[in-house]
Protein backbone atom coordinates (compact mmCIF):
# COMPACT_ATOMS: atom_id res chain seq x y z
CA UNK A 1 0.00 0.00 0.00
CA UNK A 2 2.92 2.37 0.33
CA UNK A 3 3.72 2.56 -2.84
CA UNK A 4 0.35 3.86 -4.02
CA UNK A 5 -0.32 6.27 -0.63
CA UNK A 6 3.06 7.89 -1.89
CA UNK A 7 1.71 8.09 -5.74
CA UNK A 8 -1.87 9.37 -4.26
CA UNK A 9 0.35 12.41 -2.69
CA UNK A 10 2.36 13.63 -4.62
CA UNK A 11 -0.64 13.73 -7.27
CA UNK A 12 -2.45 15.35 -4.60
CA UNK A 13 0.41 18.24 -4.39
CA UNK A 14 0.73 18.28 -8.15
CA UNK A 15 -2.79 18.65 -8.77
CA UNK A 16 -2.93 21.55 -6.70
CA UNK A 17 0.74 22.87 -7.75
CA UNK A 18 -1.36 22.75 -11.76
CA UNK A 19 -4.31 24.60 -10.12
CA UNK A 20 -2.07 27.60 -8.57
CA UNK A 21 0.50 27.94 -11.08
CA UNK A 22 -1.99 29.60 -13.62
CA UNK A 23 -1.57 28.76 -17.38
CA UNK A 24 2.29 29.43 -17.96
CA UNK A 25 3.63 27.14 -15.06
CA UNK A 26 6.23 24.65 -15.61
CA UNK A 27 3.60 22.18 -14.94
CA UNK A 28 1.90 23.54 -17.68
CA UNK A 29 4.52 22.83 -19.70
CA UNK A 30 5.12 19.49 -19.00
CA UNK A 31 1.36 18.55 -19.83
CA UNK A 32 1.90 20.36 -23.34
CA UNK A 33 4.97 18.39 -24.04
CA UNK A 34 3.64 14.97 -23.24
CA UNK A 35 0.14 16.06 -25.07
CA UNK A 36 2.31 16.79 -27.91
CA UNK A 37 3.85 13.76 -28.10
CA UNK A 38 1.06 11.43 -27.59
CA UNK A 39 -1.21 12.70 -29.94
CA UNK A 40 -0.03 10.83 -32.85
CA UNK A 41 -0.30 8.00 -30.94
CA UNK A 42 -3.80 8.45 -29.96
CA UNK A 43 -5.16 9.38 -33.71
CA UNK A 44 -3.40 6.03 -34.51
CA UNK A 45 -5.54 4.44 -32.22
CA UNK A 46 -8.29 5.86 -32.62
CA UNK A 47 -7.69 5.18 -36.65
CA UNK A 48 -7.47 1.66 -35.59
CA UNK A 49 -10.56 1.46 -33.36
CA UNK A 50 -12.98 3.03 -35.89
CA UNK A 51 -13.80 0.07 -37.59
CA UNK A 52 -14.07 -2.02 -34.81
CA UNK A 53 -16.49 0.05 -33.19
CA UNK A 54 -18.21 0.32 -36.86
CA UNK A 55 -18.42 -3.34 -36.28
CA UNK A 56 -20.07 -3.53 -33.06
CA UNK A 57 -22.60 -1.36 -33.61
CA UNK A 58 -23.64 -3.85 -37.12
CA UNK A 59 -23.48 -6.99 -34.70
CA UNK A 60 -25.42 -4.81 -32.28
CA UNK A 61 -28.46 -3.76 -34.77
CA UNK A 62 -28.23 -7.25 -35.88
CA UNK A 63 -29.02 -8.67 -32.50
CA UNK A 64 -31.82 -5.60 -31.99
CA UNK A 65 -35.17 -7.49 -30.72
CA UNK A 66 -37.71 -7.04 -33.24
CA UNK A 67 -40.21 -5.04 -31.10
CA UNK A 68 -36.86 -2.34 -31.25
CA UNK A 69 -36.66 -2.30 -34.73
CA UNK A 70 -40.68 -1.97 -35.34
CA UNK A 71 -40.55 0.80 -32.67
CA UNK A 72 -37.67 2.53 -34.88
CA UNK A 73 -39.66 1.89 -38.42
CA UNK A 74 -42.43 3.11 -37.24
CA UNK A 75 -40.76 6.46 -35.55
CA UNK A 76 -39.11 6.99 -38.71
CA UNK A 77 -42.44 6.19 -40.36
CA UNK A 78 -43.60 9.03 -38.11
CA UNK A 79 -41.50 11.18 -38.75
CA UNK A 80 -41.09 11.04 -42.17
CA UNK A 81 -45.26 11.56 -42.32
CA UNK A 82 -44.23 14.78 -40.07
CA UNK A 83 -42.01 16.57 -42.62
CA UNK A 84 -44.35 16.26 -45.14
CA UNK A 85 -47.54 17.78 -43.92
CA UNK A 86 -44.78 20.86 -42.33
CA UNK A 87 -43.53 21.05 -45.99
CA UNK A 88 -47.05 20.70 -47.25
CA UNK A 89 -48.39 23.35 -44.87
CA UNK A 90 -45.77 25.85 -45.70
CA UNK A 91 -46.38 25.36 -49.36
CA UNK A 92 -50.26 26.38 -48.48
CA UNK A 93 -49.01 29.22 -46.36
CA UNK A 94 -46.77 30.91 -49.12
CA UNK A 95 -49.11 30.46 -51.74
CA UNK A 96 -52.49 32.23 -49.37
CA UNK A 97 -49.65 34.84 -48.65
CA UNK A 98 -49.25 34.96 -52.44
CA UNK A 99 -53.13 35.57 -52.61
CA UNK A 100 -53.67 38.06 -50.19
CA UNK A 101 -50.78 39.97 -51.45
CA UNK A 102 -52.49 39.82 -54.95
CA UNK A 103 -55.91 40.92 -53.11
CA UNK A 104 -54.40 43.89 -51.43
CA UNK A 105 -52.12 45.20 -54.42
CA UNK A 106 -55.71 45.30 -56.81
CA UNK A 107 -57.86 45.90 -53.93
CA UNK A 108 -60.21 43.49 -55.21
CA UNK A 109 -63.55 42.03 -54.13
CA UNK A 110 -62.83 38.67 -54.23
CA UNK A 111 -63.79 34.97 -52.31
CA UNK A 112 -60.77 31.98 -52.04
CA UNK A 113 -61.29 29.07 -53.69
CA UNK A 114 -59.47 25.39 -54.15
CA UNK A 115 -59.07 23.75 -56.81
CA UNK A 116 -60.37 19.87 -57.01
CA UNK A 117 -60.37 18.69 -60.06
CA UNK A 118 -59.82 19.02 -63.79
CA UNK A 119 -60.98 18.26 -67.50
CA UNK A 120 -60.50 14.96 -68.32
CA UNK A 121 -61.06 15.24 -72.11
CA UNK A 122 -58.19 16.33 -74.41
CA UNK A 123 -60.96 19.45 -75.66
CA UNK A 124 -61.46 21.69 -73.13
CA UNK A 125 -59.22 23.31 -70.47
CA UNK A 126 -61.11 23.65 -67.22
CA UNK A 127 -60.72 23.42 -63.62
CA UNK A 128 -63.23 22.64 -60.60
CA UNK A 129 -63.25 24.69 -57.61
CA UNK A 130 -64.72 23.83 -54.18
CA UNK A 131 -67.29 27.21 -54.37
CA UNK A 132 -70.64 27.28 -55.83
CA UNK A 133 -73.84 29.32 -56.00
CA UNK A 134 -74.45 29.42 -51.99
CA UNK A 135 -71.08 30.96 -51.80
CA UNK A 136 -71.78 33.95 -54.62
CA UNK A 137 -70.16 32.63 -57.05
CA UNK A 138 -71.94 33.49 -60.52
CA UNK A 139 -71.32 32.71 -64.32
CA UNK A 140 -68.19 34.96 -65.89
CA UNK A 141 -66.96 35.66 -62.55
CA UNK A 142 -62.83 35.92 -63.23
CA UNK A 143 -60.40 33.28 -62.05
CA UNK A 144 -57.14 34.60 -60.62
CA UNK A 145 -53.94 32.84 -58.64
CA UNK A 146 -51.20 34.58 -57.21
CA UNK A 147 -49.39 34.98 -60.79
CA UNK A 148 -52.50 36.22 -62.15
CA UNK A 149 -55.58 35.57 -64.18
CA UNK A 150 -55.88 32.06 -65.21
CA UNK A 151 -59.61 31.80 -66.36
CA UNK A 152 -63.44 32.56 -65.32
CA UNK A 153 -66.58 30.74 -64.51
CA UNK A 154 -69.01 29.04 -66.90
CA UNK A 155 -70.69 26.85 -64.65
CA UNK A 156 -71.99 27.08 -61.12
CA UNK A 157 -73.83 24.41 -58.73
CA UNK A 158 -74.57 25.04 -55.24
CA UNK A 159 -70.98 23.70 -54.14
CA UNK A 160 -68.74 23.41 -57.04
CA UNK A 161 -67.85 25.73 -60.15
CA UNK A 162 -66.20 24.90 -63.38
CA UNK A 163 -63.85 27.41 -64.18
CA UNK A 164 -62.44 27.70 -68.25
CA UNK A 165 -59.06 28.27 -68.25
CA UNK A 166 -57.73 31.23 -70.50
CA UNK A 167 -55.47 28.57 -72.65
CA UNK A 168 -59.04 26.88 -73.78
CA UNK A 169 -59.61 27.77 -77.16
CA UNK A 170 -63.03 28.77 -76.59
CA UNK A 171 -61.65 31.43 -74.03
CA UNK A 172 -61.23 35.43 -75.16
CA UNK A 173 -59.52 37.87 -72.71
CA UNK A 174 -59.95 41.99 -73.57
CA UNK A 175 -55.63 42.85 -73.45
CA UNK A 176 -53.25 44.99 -74.08
CA UNK A 177 -49.40 45.51 -74.02
CA UNK A 178 -48.32 46.59 -70.25
CA UNK A 179 -45.84 49.45 -71.78
CA UNK A 180 -47.49 50.74 -74.69
CA UNK A 181 -51.08 50.21 -73.85
CA UNK A 182 -51.31 48.43 -77.46
CA UNK A 183 -54.32 46.67 -77.61
CA UNK A 184 -55.58 43.03 -78.62
CA UNK A 185 -57.54 40.26 -77.63
CA UNK A 186 -55.77 37.33 -75.85
CA UNK A 187 -56.96 33.50 -76.97
CA UNK A 188 -56.24 30.54 -76.24
CA UNK A 189 -55.26 27.91 -78.94
CA UNK A 190 -56.23 24.26 -79.22
CA UNK A 191 -53.12 22.95 -78.76
CA UNK A 192 -52.78 25.07 -74.87
CA UNK A 193 -51.10 28.00 -75.96
CA UNK A 194 -51.57 31.56 -76.04
CA UNK A 195 -51.85 34.28 -78.86
CA UNK A 196 -52.69 37.91 -78.60
CA UNK A 197 -54.73 38.59 -81.82
CA UNK A 198 -55.50 42.22 -83.88
CA UNK A 199 -52.61 44.10 -82.74
CA UNK A 200 -51.59 45.67 -86.27
CA UNK A 201 -47.90 45.88 -87.32
CA UNK A 202 -48.07 49.56 -86.35
CA UNK A 203 -47.26 48.97 -83.09
CA UNK A 204 -44.56 48.66 -80.63
CA UNK A 205 -44.57 45.02 -79.44
CA UNK A 206 -41.74 43.45 -77.98
CA UNK A 207 -40.29 39.88 -76.71
CA UNK A 208 -40.48 39.73 -72.87
CA UNK A 209 -43.28 42.33 -72.97
CA UNK A 210 -46.12 42.05 -70.30
CA UNK A 211 -49.86 41.37 -71.11
CA UNK A 212 -52.22 42.80 -69.28
CA UNK A 213 -56.21 42.89 -68.82
CA UNK A 214 -57.13 46.03 -70.39
CA UNK A 215 -60.74 46.36 -68.30
CA UNK A 216 -63.11 46.66 -71.31
CA UNK A 217 -65.88 44.10 -71.00
CA UNK A 218 -66.46 44.85 -67.34
CA UNK A 219 -65.47 40.91 -66.28
CA UNK A 220 -61.63 41.62 -65.31
CA UNK A 221 -60.20 44.08 -63.28
CA UNK A 222 -57.60 46.12 -65.62
CA UNK A 223 -54.19 45.59 -65.17
CA UNK A 224 -54.16 41.77 -64.07
CA UNK A 225 -51.40 39.62 -65.18
CA UNK A 226 -51.92 37.68 -68.38
CA UNK A 227 -48.84 36.42 -69.49
CA UNK A 228 -45.49 37.69 -71.24
CA UNK A 229 -44.92 37.85 -74.78
CA UNK A 230 -42.42 35.39 -76.03
CA UNK A 231 -42.50 35.36 -79.49
CA UNK A 232 -43.48 38.10 -82.10
CA UNK A 233 -43.76 37.61 -85.73
CA UNK A 234 -44.60 39.98 -88.66
CA UNK A 235 -45.55 38.16 -91.91
CA UNK A 236 -45.13 40.16 -94.99
CA UNK A 237 -48.27 42.37 -96.10
CA UNK A 238 -49.72 40.75 -92.95
CA UNK A 239 -52.19 43.45 -91.12
CA UNK A 240 -51.82 42.37 -87.71
CA UNK A 241 -48.63 40.06 -85.95
CA UNK A 242 -48.35 36.59 -85.08
CA UNK A 243 -47.52 36.85 -81.37
CA UNK A 244 -47.06 34.09 -78.43
CA UNK A 245 -47.79 34.58 -75.16
CA UNK A 246 -46.33 32.50 -72.12
CA UNK A 247 -49.40 32.37 -69.40
CA UNK A 248 -48.62 34.01 -66.13
CA UNK A 249 -49.82 31.25 -64.51
CA UNK A 250 -49.85 27.21 -65.79
CA UNK A 251 -50.03 25.71 -62.57
CA UNK A 252 -53.41 24.54 -61.81
CA UNK A 253 -52.86 21.23 -60.35
CA UNK A 254 -55.19 20.20 -57.52
CA UNK A 255 -55.39 21.59 -54.02
CA UNK A 256 -54.02 24.83 -55.43
CA UNK A 257 -56.13 27.99 -54.05
CA UNK A 258 -57.50 30.72 -56.18
CA UNK A 259 -59.26 34.20 -55.82
CA UNK A 260 -62.76 34.19 -57.22
CA UNK A 261 -63.27 38.01 -58.28
CA UNK A 262 -67.05 39.00 -57.03
CA UNK A 263 -67.18 42.42 -58.21
CA UNK A 264 -65.50 45.10 -59.61
CA UNK A 265 -65.42 48.99 -58.59
CA UNK A 266 -65.10 51.96 -61.07
CA UNK A 267 -61.83 52.31 -60.69
CA UNK A 268 -61.15 48.63 -62.22
CA UNK A 269 -63.34 49.00 -65.27
CA UNK A 270 -62.29 50.87 -68.50
CA UNK A 271 -64.25 54.23 -68.58
CA UNK A 272 -65.57 55.20 -71.93
CA UNK A 273 -62.81 58.00 -72.53
CA UNK A 274 -60.65 54.71 -72.57
CA UNK A 275 -62.72 52.95 -74.66
CA UNK A 276 -62.76 55.55 -77.36
CA UNK A 277 -58.79 55.87 -77.01
CA UNK A 278 -58.71 52.38 -77.47
CA UNK A 279 -60.62 52.25 -80.53
CA UNK A 280 -59.15 55.48 -81.99
CA UNK A 281 -55.75 54.21 -81.64
CA UNK A 282 -55.13 50.62 -80.64
CA UNK A 283 -51.57 50.30 -81.45
CA UNK A 284 -50.98 51.81 -78.34
CA UNK A 285 -47.92 54.94 -77.85
CA UNK A 286 -44.50 54.51 -78.37
CA UNK A 287 -42.33 53.00 -76.23
CA UNK A 288 -40.37 55.96 -75.02
CA UNK A 289 -42.73 58.68 -74.21
CA UNK A 290 -45.98 56.21 -73.59
CA UNK A 291 -44.56 53.35 -71.59
CA UNK A 292 -45.91 54.64 -68.06
CA UNK A 293 -48.87 55.62 -69.94
CA UNK A 294 -52.32 54.18 -67.61
CA UNK A 295 -54.52 55.69 -70.31
CA UNK A 296 -55.29 53.76 -73.41
CA UNK A 297 -57.09 50.27 -72.25
CA UNK A 298 -59.66 48.26 -74.23
CA UNK A 299 -59.68 46.25 -77.11
CA UNK A 300 -58.55 46.97 -81.08
CA UNK A 301 -60.64 48.90 -82.75
CA UNK A 302 -60.18 46.14 -85.95
CA UNK A 303 -61.25 43.45 -83.55
CA UNK A 304 -64.94 44.33 -84.11
CA UNK A 305 -65.33 40.38 -85.89
CA UNK A 306 -62.93 38.62 -83.33
CA UNK A 307 -64.05 36.16 -81.02
CA UNK A 308 -65.21 38.79 -77.74
CA UNK A 309 -62.74 39.09 -75.04
CA UNK A 310 -63.82 38.18 -71.51
CA UNK A 311 -66.87 36.69 -71.98
CA UNK A 312 -67.14 32.88 -72.62
CA UNK A 313 -64.97 33.00 -75.75
CA UNK A 314 -68.16 32.73 -77.97
CA UNK A 315 -69.09 35.99 -78.54
CA UNK A 316 -68.98 38.32 -81.56
CA UNK A 317 -68.49 42.01 -79.82
CA UNK A 318 -64.52 43.29 -79.30
CA UNK A 319 -65.74 44.95 -75.97
CA UNK A 320 -67.38 41.69 -74.17
CA UNK A 321 -64.77 39.70 -72.19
Amino acid sequence: MRPVIVLCVISILLLTFYIREGESGPIHGVRSVVTTITSPVRYAGSVVASPFNALGNVFSNLTASQETLSDLKAQNEELTAQVAELSEAQETASRLESLLGLQSTYNLESTAARIIGESSDAWSRTVTIDKGSSDGFAINMPVCNSAGVIGQIIEVSANTSTVRLITDENSGVSAMVQSTRAQGILQGQPDGTLRLEYVTTDADVQEGDIIVTSGIGGVYPKGLPLGTVSTVVREENATYYTITVTPASSDTENNEEVLVITSLNSGQQASDEEVAQANDAPQGTSRTSGSGSSGSSGTTGNSGSSSGGDGDGSGSSSDGE
